[in-house]
């Protein structure tokens, strides 16, 4: 009975390689036209992916022909390949309750979902901006589920860590922000002494009572199971990181500032060889810029930046897209981002395209068409 079970646990171990290596001819094409089983283009946007028992879920925002805004929710898709793509339907709904959080015309962006082998629940996180208010609420939404495509609970959102400072401030700077705060939020942006302040603290300082802005995001669970919030805030000048509770649904408190007012959005973290590295873009709106690396040894910092990993044609617009995540497939990672098209938000396309490793440092490489043989570690 025991060698039985040990031999089940050795099998369950190895299912990942096994349905890699089955897909491991299937093509991805990136940029193109990307149908599901149904034959329609995927429709999960600014997404992640999580392997659960074997099989690979991808959430990402529905987007609708003629808005961004979110009239449907979060959806998911099912694969065994990373090529094939089963519409698993809608893991969270949008509420036709007006004074819902996450009523039907909010902002809802960026979903990721995360496993807690502890409580045994399927958490996602999100930006969220409430309806009709722009981008001003600048909050996270969380939501929970029993089963990993859902239906998923929305649970609650809000600002990050109210009246908490950032543990990698710098006190003196606390006191000459807080000494002359009426005359530095008064200071004309974009002039040097406004960066000055900004560095110093100011917007950690706007927003302390209310909470930390948070806009663009991912999460991140590590080796050890700690999991953590990454996001941009302080109007987008400023990324933070916060670590989250046990149970993945809040923040502890203790959270950091990083690539301070050089104005990063879209991040990606992934993890290799036991150092952290952190894949964003600029703030050009829906346009494509350069893509940012950024690595360290903890991931609290302290962060250093290194030249744009993009390599190939169209290398200095990250090919026309955006990061949104990266994929850890048995050691080896994909590099996912969108191309948007705000005037056609459903037609929206994918890149997912292999990390290569040259110096000890990831290289992304445009290809017209790859295969998961094409991964190295």
């Amino acid at each position: 009975m025991k060698t039985k079970l040990i031999i089940s646990l050795f099998l369950l171990a190895l299912l990942p390689t096994q349905i890699v290596a089955k897909g491991a001819s299937k093509k991805f094409y990136p940029g193109e036209i990307w149908k599901d089983n149904n034959g329609v283009h995927i429709n999960a946007h600014g997404g992640g992916v999580i392997n659960y028992n074997g099989t690979y879920y991808w959430f990402g925002e529905h987007k609708s022909d003629s808005t961004s805004s979110a009239m449907v929710g979060v959806t998911c898709y099912s694969s065994k390949n990373l090529v094939d793509w089963t519409n698993r339907g809608v893991a969270l709904a949008v509420s036709d309750d007006e004074t819902s959080d996450i009523a039907k015309g909010c902002i809802l962006e960026r979903p990721k979902v995360v496993y807690n082998k502890k409580t045994q629940k399927f958490v996602m996180w999100f930006h969220l901006e409430l309806k009709g208010n722009g981008y001003s609420a600048a909050r996270y939404g969380v939501a929970v589920s029993d089963n990993v495509a859902g239906p998923y609970k929305y649970i609650h959102s809000g600002r990050v860590n109210p009246n908490v400072y950032p543990i990698n401030i710098v006190g003196k700077d606390t006191v000459d922000v807080n000494a002359h705060y009426a005359d530095l939020l008064a200071l004309k942006w974009w002039t040097p002494e406004w960066y000055d302040a900004v560095k110093k603290g100011l917007f950690v300082k706007r927003d302390l009572a209310s909470g930390q802005m948070a806009r663009d995001q991912t999460v991140f669970v590590d080796e050890d199971g700690k999991a953590y919030h990454i996001y941009s805030s302080e109007d987008n000048l400023t990324l933070q990181i916060a670590e989250l509770t046990d149970d993945y649904t809040a923040h502890t408190g203790k959270y950091v500032r990083m690539a301070i007012s050089e104005m990063n959005e879209a991040p990606a973290v992934f993890k290799r060889n036991g150092v952290y590295w952190m894949i964003t873009s600029g703030c050009t709106g829906w346009a494509p810029n350069k893509a940012r690396l950024f690595t360290a040894n903890n991931i609290m910092g302290p962060w250093k930046q290194l030249p744009n990993p993009c390599i190939g044609k169209s290398a200095d617009t990250t090919f026309g897209g955006q990061s949104t995540y990266v994929l850890n497939v048995n050691g080896k990672f994909i590099f996912m981002a969108d191309i948007w098209r705000p005037e056609h938000p459903s037609d929206a396309r994918y890149i997912w395209l292999p990390i290569d490793f040259k110096n000890g440092k990831p290289i992304i490489e445009w290809r017209d068409s790859w295969s998961l043989s094409d991964l190295k570690k």
